[in-house]
Formats: C-alpha cells, sequence, structure tokens
C-alpha cells in the first residue's frame, strides 16, 4: 500500500491549490483519509477527514475555504484549498486510515485481508503575501 501526494506549489494570497492523494495497492476499503500539514517549528495537525460515508471534519482555520472529496472506486483524497492565506504555508501530507487490502496483487473472496494506516510523502504549500 503506497499513497501518492500531488498538487503542491506556491500561489498567491486569495489563490487556489488543489491536493490530489492515491491509495495504491489491491485495495479493498478505506475508513478514513485526509490531510494534515506541518508548518516550520510547529507540530502536524489536521487540515481536514473525510469517512467512507463521506462525512467531513475540517480544521476550524480552514472551514469556508478548504473542501475534501474522495472518490472512493480511484481511492483518491481531493483537497480543494481556496482564499489561501500565507498561514497555509506547510508542508501537506495525506493519510489513509483502516486500509484494508489484499498481499499479492489479487484479491478473491477467500483471500486473507491486511489491514493497515499509512501516511504519504509530504507536498509542500508555499503561499505569497
Amino acid at each position: 500500500v503506497q499513497l501518492q501526494a500531488s498538487g503542491g506549489g506556491l500561489a498567491q494570497s486569495g489563490g487556489s491549490l488543489r491536493l490530489s492523494c492515491l491509495v495504491s495497492g489491491t485495495i479493498v476499503s478505506i475508513k478514513d483519509m485526509g490531510w494534515y500539514r506541518q508548518a516550520p517549528g510547529k507540530q502536524r495537525e489536521l487540515v481536514a477527514q473525510i469517512g467512507s460515508d463521506g462525512t467531513t471534519n475540517l480544521a476550524d482555520s480552514v472551514k469556508g475555504r478548504f473542501t475534501v472529496s474522495r472518490d472512493n472506486a480511484k481511492n483518491t483524497v481531493i483537497l480543494q484549498m481556496n482564499s489561501l492565506k500565507p498561514e497555509d504555508t506547510a508542508v501537506y501530507y495525506c493519510r489513509a486510515e483502516e486500509i484494508y487490502y489484499c498481499a499479492g496483487g489479487k484479491c478473491y473472496e477467500d483471500t486473507v485481508r491486511f489491514r493497515t494506516d499509512a501516511w504519504g510523502q509530504g507536498t509542500l504549500v508555499t503561499v505569497s503575501s
């Protein structure tokens, strides 16, 4: 199981960026998917999370500006970031929790399922004032 994030970069204050994260592997299901961020000198914090039922949880600092969505068929989670502020500058990490998958690249009805949680590699978002 691997998480591959993309879409970071440089934006001006008030601009937009879109982050995408693909979970690859022989995935059966994923309970929660989301995004965390870590600014220089600060702890990693939750930005947005979405459950398998579509329930979302966003940090107060991004409510009204960021939206999170997922495509269960493609095992992808998207973070749409609008009205960006300089304080949004950070390395953004995608995360998937309670990933159930099959080993060996194939998944039959009687194939053993494994469970894991995983982080993607970080993608840098820089917002200039």
